[in-house]
């Protein structure tokens, strides 16, 4: 079985806009209403659900955070569904989901990260549907740096092997410690990457090439699914990627001991059984008195005795590096250069 891959988007193509998890605050309405418009200046049509405010932590009951996101993914006339954000407790919608509905309908692109992951990794794993660990769209209207693509570079771009998809870090990202205030400027599009960093090998030195189909997500909120069969890399990796994968995971906010015991978690499960390397996001989760970040990740996986690469822009830390869950990739790490070349095939 091949993965699918949603076919490139077309001016005038429909876009649904549901919040899964969280939904959006009354204050930062005007900043989801300015997303949106930044997506129809570029030739889309945008329909935005009803599962979108805030009544709790979650947007809407589960039922209906389920129905309504089924009915996107299930609707011809959708090509897309982008979440505003993530949130902290999607991993409730997975069997609420009509999953053999979704199979049996034509592949939809869905980007997100965060607590997206919960459902959208499991997606890819259970369908073959090809999906996009990217920005938000909430993160829309900030800029893109040079080198790197916005989900509406990868949604539209030409597949197979001929058109690959190649990406450069730009060498900065963003400190976090404070939020934009979107309430004062709902337009808001500096990225703000006011410090230096590059990617870091950590299984040893020397160049690195790693080729495989990317497969990953936000650790916190893919490790819970570990041992289940929403997270069985392992059958994905037999039924469509051969040839090994790229595993990818990033921190959000959890300490070095606790992303130590999420790692181990999910390698005790085999999700790291196929892997080729793995790819590790750059973090700002705090590290702990005898374990840092790093540290944490090798604690759990140094044993694996696969190249793991740190510190790359798939995550919660400014910028974003979109990677495609399904895609035939390649990753190069030098010690003056890093590239990501991604093939839709």
């Amino acid at each position: 079985m091949t993965i699918r891959f949603p076919r490139p988007l077309r001016p005038g193509d429909r876009i649904g806009v549901t919040a899964p998890s969280s939904g959006v605050q009354k204050p930062l309405l005007p900043r989801l209403d300015h997303a949106v418009q930044v997506v129809r200046d570029h030739g889309y049509e945008v329909v935005v659900g009803e599962c979108i405010g805030t009544p709790t932590h979650v947007s809407a009951p589960v039922a209906e955070r389920a129905a309504e996101l089924t009915a996107m993914l299930t609707d011809p006339e959708i090509r897309a569904v982008v979440p505003p954000w993530g949130g902290e407790t999607a991993i409730d919608l997975l069997p609420h989901l009509d999953w053999d509905a979704i199979r049996a309908a034509e592949p939809t692109w869905v980007v997100g990260y965060s607590d997206t992951t919960a459902w959208m990794t499991p997606l890819t794993l259970l369908t073959g549907w090809a999906s996009v660990h990217g920005n938000n769209l909430m993160d829309t209207p900030y800029e893109t740096p040079e080198g790197l693509l916005s989900w509406l570079d990868v949604v539209t771009a030409p597949q197979g092997p001929d058109h690959p998809l190649t990406q450069v870090p730009p060498g900065r990202y963003r400190v976090s410690g404070s939020f934009d205030d979107w309430e004062s400027d709902p337009g808001f599009s500096a990225q703000g990457l006011n410090t230096e960093g590059r990617w870091t090998r950590l299984d040893g030195d020397g160049d690195l090439t790693v080729e495989g189909r990317l497969i990953g997500g936000c650790t916190e909120i893919v490790s819970p699914l570990a041992g289940s069969p929403y997270l069985d890399l392992t059958a994905f990796a037999r039924e469509h990627a051969p040839e090994g994968l790229l595993v990818y995971v990033e921190a959000c906010e959890d300490n070095a001991y606790s992303i130590a015991r999420q790692l181990h978690g999910m390698r005790l499960s085999g999700a790291f059984d196929a892997a080729t390397a793995v790819l590790v996001g750059r973090t700002t989760a705090p590290d702990t008195p005898t374990m840092t970040q790093h540290e944490a990740v090798l604690d759990a996986l140094g044993g694996l005795k696969v190249p793991i690469l740190a510190d790359l822009e798939c995550g919660h830390v400014r910028p974003w590096l979109p990677l495609v869950n399904g895609a035939r990739a390649r990753v190069t790490h030098t010690a003056g250069r890093g590239e990501v070349v991604q093939t839709l095939a």
